[in-house]
């Protein structure tokens, strides 16, 4: 008798919990209880041992899971400059621009500027000024001479930090020539006003609740509770899911007065507090499972004015910030989904 011949009786006789004796083959197949599962919360068996027939008891009668579920909002604030560049990265920016200027065409005058104009006359002081060169940026270049050999700076040379760069773009950007096309004295020449610093006025004073420090990294929400400092959080309530408790627990803890974007309906990070059992094996003290959803603010401040879940302090934290502030199973918990600036 071949396996796929006997493998359906076989399975039948499992199914139905009745003794098969195949006779071709001699296989016994022994009595099996199965337990069928109903929709009531007891538990059928086909066995006839009246030992095995036990009920599964109902759920109000069982131990309840010794874990809360939380849901907690990461609120973030991105970048708002550009990193400052290495200055491996300067240098090799600044030869990139170096060597386009040496393959490019020569400036034609006349195809932008129109003749004896205020702008042509501009344009001829300040290339008189940089040797002929027509970038702005690059320092006298001689990549179109007979010193084209000896064009190439040296180490540390500060001509191609951002700092040179921006003086360089600033001085070009100074009118040199009145709009009655004449030239302007150079005592009267008026500079264009610099752009702002990277380092705020927070940065400066070390005020870690304004939003504005910090420009080129990414900021996180924490707040103060009665034991330590976390990312705002709550059990989730009965027919809440995930995305409604993290939206409710932003507007009741920070206030309404932020313009929030909770981004997606999957946790990003998850933290576990296990419970407290007592010498007995009881629970002393619920654990909790808190899953955190990202978010995003775009304007506004925290409030945490008349909150209901007691934070009395917040900050906005850089990742290097955080885990001075957090303790370590907190921040092991989250660090994966934190950006590197």
């Amino acid at each position: 008798m071949s396996a796929s011949s006997r493998g359906w009786p076989a399975m039948q006789a499992v199914i139905s919990g009745s003794l098969n004796i195949c006779s071709r083959c001699a296989t016994s197949f022994t009595r099996v209880r199965v337990p069928v599962r109903l929709y009531s919360a007891t538990t059928t068996t086909t066995s006839s041992d009246a030992s095995l027939n036990t009920a599964v008891p109902p759920l109000s009668t069982r131990a309840r899971p010794a874990y809360d579920v939380r849901s907690g909002i990461i609120l973030t604030r991105p970048p708002l400059l550009t990193r400052k560049l290495h200055p491996f990265e300067n240098a090799f920016f600044f030869y990139q621009k170096r060597l386009e200027e040496r393959l490019n065409t020569p400036f034609i005058t006349n195809i932008y500027f129109k003749p004896d104009t205020a702008r042509q006359l501009d344009w001829n002081l300040k290339v008189e000024e940089r040797e002929g060169t027509a970038a702005k940026d690059i320092g006298t270049y001689n990549g179109k001479s007979s010193r084209a050999w000896n064009d190439e700076l040296k180490v540390g040379d500060e001509l191609s930090s951002q700092e040179s760069v921006l003086n360089s773009l600033l001085k070009d950007a100074e009118a040199r020539v009145s709009d009655d096309a004449e030239v302007i004295a150079p005592e009267d020449v008026v500079p264009v006003e610099r752009p702002m610093e990277r380092a705020s006025e927070a940065d400066k004073k070390g005020d870690v609740k304004r939003l504005d420090r910090q420009l080129e990294r990414t900021l996180y929400l924490v707040v103060k509770g009665k034991d330590a400092w976390g990312f705002p959080a709550d059990r989730v309530a009965k027919d809440e899911n995930l995305h409604e408790a993290a939206q409710r627990v932003l507007d009741q803890a920070a206030g309404v007065n932020m313009n929030t974007w909770v981004v997606g309906r999957v946790p990003v990070a998850h933290v576990v507090k296990p419970p407290v059992h007592g010498a007995d094996g009881s629970v002393q003290t619920r654990g909790q499972k808190t899953f955190f959803l990202k978010g995003r603010i775009m304007a506004g401040q925290a409030d945490l004015k008349d909150n209901p879940f007691g934070y009395t302090d917040f900050k906005w934290l850089t990742r290097e910030e955080l885990e001075k502030e957090l303790s370590p199973e907190y921040f092991r918990g989250v660090r994966n989904m934190m950006s590197a600036r």
